[in-house]
């Protein structure tokens, strides 16, 4: 397994009112943060604050071309990015203990922290396609050219792992800073992980390794 230590390229936040991160999206313009009680755009250039949403938002957040998708509590939301209006719901796959969120080739992809593991389900229905299992606790999650990675967090060891997506195999692993906290991840498509800090209130911004492309 290829092991490194992370190089972190900025850092966006704390938010004011708000002391914990829950989940990381992107859209190709904006960094979406999901806040507890409210779901934030920002400028990933300028790292300002340009969009607001009062919803629930107390985990994993995703975006599929078009819309949201947005933990709360035991339920996923899909909301209208401009507007936030939320415009279905579907089942958790957790019940309440879900953790990561990403979009990939038409499923969402939900990650279970202490389960260990990352289920594929129907966007429309929340039934659950396949399970992957992982050795490592499941925070974010994100597919980047067919790759796989989550985020983990036991005790103050903080990473991202890229692991096999039919075994569940650690394949790499990018070592944070310890106590520094790994809520929520999302890659910007190319040479950007997102990474959600949990109690620091912080987004990171981590370089993805060039040998993995």
């Amino acid at each position: 397994m290829k092991r490194s230590a992370a190089e972190i390229l900025r850092e966006y936040g704390p938010f004011p009112g708000f002391d914990k991160v829950h989940g990381v999206s992107f859209d190709g313009r904006h960094v979406w943060i999901a806040l507890g009680d409210a779901l934030n755009a920002i400028d990933p250039d300028s790292g300002k604050t340009v969009r607001t949403f009062a919803i629930p938002a107390h985990a994993g957040t995703a975006f599929d071309g078009r819309h949201l998708f947005q933990i709360a509590e035991s339920h996923i939301q899909k909301v209208d990015p401009q507007t936030g209006e939320v415009l279905a719901t579907i089942p958790a796959p957790g019940g309440g203990n879900d953790s990561g969120l990403t979009w990939a080739e038409g499923s969402l992809w939900v990650g279970q922290y202490r389960d260990r593991k990352i289920h594929e389900i129907d966007p429309e229905t929340g039934a659950i396609r396949r399970t992957i299992e992982t050795s490592r606790f499941v925070t974010g999650v994100t597919w980047v050219d067919s790759e796989l990675w989550h985020g983990t967090w036991e005790g103050d060891e903080c990473a991202l792992c890229r692991i096999d997506p039919k075994s569940g195999n650690m394949l790499e692993q990018i070592d944070l800073p310890e106590a520094i906290g790994m809520s929520g991840l999302e890659s910007d498509g190319e040479g950007r992980f997102f990474c959600g800090g949990g109690t620091t209130g912080k987004v990171r911004v981590v370089r993805r390794p060039r040998a993995t492309k």
